[in-house]
């Protein structure tokens, strides 16, 4: 029989990923939590909001997080277009995660050893900015089988980060 370990018993290993979350607009507080929250599960680099800037006082957006946005390395950009013009200078791939005319579904990621990878996630209602959109590299959507054809920012970041940790992952276990 299993018994149920606690946070200090897993024999999880921490790791950091070269995937920077850059945030397009991203409002709701209980959102902003579980992003936190997934950034340090999945060992993200960093957590880059712009547009409008997070209330990290929220008792809402605290109790989602459970302490991740005190040790998530995080900052607020003005000008998210000269933040990727910026980055991929230092050779980070832009990635969004947008249903668009030609995005392909998660599952399809790869990377190589040296991939550093931006992932761009937009509006709760809007998505992804068209001027952001333009800036990315890739274009990558949820494969969905319901009605509806969009899922909560943060579930689809999750889905995301898996995918793409886990392409990352191949090369750090060495």
């Amino acid at each position: 029989m299993s018994e149920q370990l606690s946070h200090t018993a897993t024999s999880f290993h921490k790791k950091k990923f070269s995937v920077i979350l850059l945030l397009d607009n991203i409002t709701g507080e209980a959102n902003i939590g579980s992003l936190f929250r997934l950034a340090d599960a999945f060992g993200i680099e960093k957590i880059i909001f712009s547009g409008t800037r997070p209330n990290l006082n929220s008792n809402r957006l605290k109790r989602t997080a459970r302490n991740t946005h005190n040790i998530v390395d995080f900052e607020f950009v003005e000008n998210p277009l000269q933040l990727i013009q910026t980055l991929k200078k230092q050779n980070y791939r832009s990635l969004s995660l947008e249903i668009t005319s030609n995005s392909s579904p998660i599952w399809n990621f790869t990377a190589s050893s040296s991939d550093k990878i931006i992932l761009v996630a937009g509006n709760e209602r809007h998505g992804v900015s068209s001027e952001v959109l333009e800036m990315c590299d890739l274009s990558y959507h949820i494969e969905m089988f319901g009605e509806n054809s969009s899922m909560n920012v943060a579930q689809s970041v999750g889905i995301a980060f898996y995918e793409i940790t886990k392409s990352l992952n191949k090369f750090h276990k060495k």
